[in-house]
């Protein structure tokens, strides 16, 4: 059941973290307590250099970041519909990396690697300015926009937080597409194919909101002078 707007919105953000955290670790538990009876996924296809294995790793980055700029905003907008989406987007991008994370547990894969990422989809390797900015993926926030989204309060924190999440969701959806094209285990499909869908749905919300954040505060101004 969601809880009413207010509850939702108005929850602590250090409750907020806590509960996003256990979530991603209930996440990943039920996976391997469900699946450590089953034999394991195919072999070829959650190979090292497999798009399974891959997208796992580069997803879970890409997730972690885009729960840090939710809390970000979550601590500094103002904007309650904002807010709630950031509240939804923590919680779910959390419980899915806790859920990759688990996948490569049970395939016996680390976490990290010491290779550059998206090598899964034939991208030609992150090049040394991007590095130097942090953006190692497809949408990531540079360092320099996760700097300035801490930095930004109220309007100002919801206007930029929508900017950098809609070319952050745009990328991820690039990131599950290839997926989806592609013979992974069926449980990795399904992940996929739900990014595809929800983060495109968000995409959306979040077009209509910034439009309207915008048209507030070109209405706000007009009347100052």
């Amino acid at each position: 059941m969601r809880r009413p707007l207010a509850r939702r919105v108005g929850r602590p953000f250090s409750g907020l973290l806590v509960a996003a955290t256990a979530i991603a670790l209930l996440a990943g538990a039920l996976l391997l307590t469900g699946l450590s009876g089953t034999a394991p996924a195919d072999a070829e296809a959650t190979a090292e250099d497999s798009v399974a294995v891959g997208f796992s790793r580069d997803m879970a980055v890409h997730h972690q970041q885009a729960v840090e700029m939710s809390l970000s905003v979550l601590r500094n907008g103002t904007s309650a519909e904002v807010r709630t989406l950031a509240y939804d987007i923590a919680n779910t991008q959390a419980a899915q990396r806790g859920m990759m994370l688990g996948w490569l547990q049970l395939w016996g894969r680390t976490a990290t690697t010491s290779g550059p990422p998206m090598r899964w989809m034939d991208m030609p390797p992150t090049s040394a300015e991007d590095r130097r900015r942090g953006v190692l993926m497809p949408g990531m926030a540079s360092s320099a926009d996760m700097a300035a989204l801490a930095a930004a309060r109220g309007h100002r924190a919801d206007a930029l937080y929508l900017r950098l999440m809609i070319a952050h969701h745009r990328g991820g959806v690039h990131m599950a597409e290839a997926v989806v094209a592609d013979g992974s285990p069926q449980v990795v499909h399904r992940m996929a194919r739900e990014m595809v869908r929800s983060q495109q749905t968000e995409i959306d919300l979040m077009k209509s909101l910034a439009k309207r954040l915008g048209d507030a505060e070109d209405a706000t101004a007009h009347r100052g002078h």
